[in-house]
Order: C-alpha cells, then structure tokens, then sequence
C-alpha cells in the first residue's frame, strides 16, 4: 500500500507575494514536496478554492504555511477557516510572524489610508468622491468585498500559531527545513522561530567594530561606506544590533544595512524600542542641543525601527482622538 502522502496548504494574506516566490525559490525541491505531499491550496499555483477548505474535515490539514498579515475580513475568516482545518500553522515570513511591511499602515488611519488612495490621488478622475464599501447595491444585486479593518493584524492575533519563519522573505534553505522537519516528524518545540538563531546579526557580521561614535547620520547613498567597517559606526542605520540573525547577513555583507526583517531578539519585547537605545549609545555628544541636530538627521526614524514589526510592537498603532 503506498505510503498516505501529506496535506498541505500555502496562502497569502496582506502581503506581496515574495514569500511565494520564497518557496518557488527553492527549485527542484519543490518536485521533492509534490512527491511527498499534495498541495491543497495554494493561490497562486493551484486551483483550490475556499468551498473545498470548508468541505475538509477539521484536521484534514497536516500543514498550512500562511504568509502576509491580516488587513481585511477575507484575511482574517481564511485563516480562521485553514486553523480549524490545519493540525500544524506555519506564520511563514515577516508579514504573518510581526505585521511586515503592511504594518506600517498602522502609523495612520483607515479613513486616511481611503482618502490618499481614493479620494486625492493623482490616477484618478478629479473630484471624485467614491470609495470602497463592504456591500454595495448594482443594477439590482449586492455586491460585496472583504472589510477593510482599522489596523493591521499579525497572524497570531487572530489563531493560534505552531511555528514563526522570520524573513523578508525567508531564506530558500529555511523553507526546505520547514517541509523537511515536517516530513520527518522532528519538530521542534512549539512556538519556536525556525531558521533563526539567537544571537544578533551584528553577533555574526564580518564588518570590524570600533566603537566608533558618530555625530552625523546619513543615508547609504550619501555616504561611500567602507565595505569592511560596521556600518552604523559610519552613520548609515543597521539594524543589526536589534535583529535576529540567521539570515546569513546577507544585506551588510552586500553594503546594505539590515532592515530588522528577522525581528527582535529572545526575550526582547520592542524591537524598535532597541533600536533606539543601540543607536543612542553611538552618538557622540553630551550638549542636548547637538543631539537634536544629530537626531534631526534621522531619516522616518519611527518606520525603520518599526518596518516590520510596529503590530507587534508596544505601540502597536496610531490612534486619532
């Protein structure tokens, strides 16, 4: 008797789509899971529909690996529905394990999200006074679209989550761990963030440290960074200091400053909030006046330390009285 081959399921939530190519990216091996495994559902691969999740029995599942944040009712109900039917829920990149990118959305409402995309927009007829609705009566039907709710939610707000993959988007070596792991029965424990380590990126960085205190910062185009010197000690924002590592420091090895797309560190509760403290402890001043010029040349300083963890953070998000 053939051996029972495994059920799984990929969807994606708010997001844009990288952590799909994330899994495409591990290439042949994607041939080694159709052996093993058959893929469900899928949007952008497979023809499932939502009708044949709802007929499965709970637990049909033995594996969804769930990308992007919930933004919308659609978001929220598809993960509700894949939980009931999923024995194991991946939170499969940085927009489902910490909000991502999409979270930043909190920093602003709902009503001026509508109003910069609907209402003063430069591709749209001027004067125009439509935005979306939930339901809308047409030519004698009801037409609905999925709520657009008032902030952004990471996967674990909503259900209950087994395992996190950090990344922007996830290493290709981290999503064949993730179907291996399941494949073979060895899990680990639950609730842990797999394919990340527990030191910091800097922790694992090539670039020499100095402690070299800085008074100005810049921008990485404005600046021609020494390829072997820390990064932040030549005044170009890294995250590093505030970021897991795991990721093979892939951006600082390239030139590029980390992005904190790994997320906060064990037992840190803000990953901004840490980021804040390493890049306080490199200004070179004590004269308060000084420091706000030196602070003044921070570039959107609250949207790097939060780019893709302000849901999760203790700000959580902007709220308008």
């Amino acid at each position: 008797m053939a051996a029972r081959k495994l059920q799984i399921a990929l969807y994606w939530g708010a997001g844009c789509g990288g952590c799909d190519v994330a899994v495409l990216d591990t290439n042949e091996f994607i041939l080694d899971i159709a052996a093993v495994a058959d893929i469900r559902l899928w949007p952008i691969a497979v023809d499932g529909k939502y009708k044949d999740v709802e007929a499965m029995e709970d637990g049909e599942l033995d594996l969804t690996v769930f990308n992007g944040a919930v933004r919308n009712s659609e978001n929220e109900h598809i993960a509700k529905l894949l939980r009931q039917k999923s024995k194991l829920v991946v939170a499969f990149g940085s927009c489902a394990h910490m909000g991502g990118i999409p979270g930043l959305a909190n920093f602003v409402t709902r009503e001026e999200i509508f109003t910069a995309a609907y209402l003063h927009n430069p591709s749209i007829e001027p004067g125009n006074t439509t935005i979306p609705h939930p339901e809308t009566a047409f030519d004698g039907s009801q037409l609905t679209i999925p709520r657009f709710y008032k902030r952004v939610y990471k996967l674990n707000d909503v259900i209950d989550v087994d395992y996190y993959v950090p990344g922007c988007p996830p290493a290709a070596d981290q999503v064949k761990a993730v179907f291996e792991a399941v494949i073979a029965g060895e899990l680990p424990a639950k609730g842990s963030v797999v394919g990340a380590s527990e030191r910091a990126v800097c922790d694992d960085c090539p670039r020499v440290k100095n402690e070299k205190k800085v008074k100005h910062f810049y921008r990485p185009w404005q600046i021609m960074a020494d390829p072997d010197v820390c990064l932040l000690e030549q005044g170009i924002l890294c995250a590093g200091p505030a970021t897991r590592s795991g990721c093979g420091v892939r951006c600082p090895s390239s030139g590029i400053p980390c992005r904190g797309c790994y997320g906060p560190l064990p037992n840190v509760v803000d990953q901004g909030a840490k980021f804040l403290s390493a890049v306080v402890s490199i200004i070179d001043s004590k004269d308060p006046k000084e420091i706000e010029e030196i602070i003044d040349g921070l570039p959107d300083f609250a949207g790097y330390a939060y780019r893709f963890g302000l849901p999760s953070s203790l700000l959580q998000r902007s709220v308008r009285t």
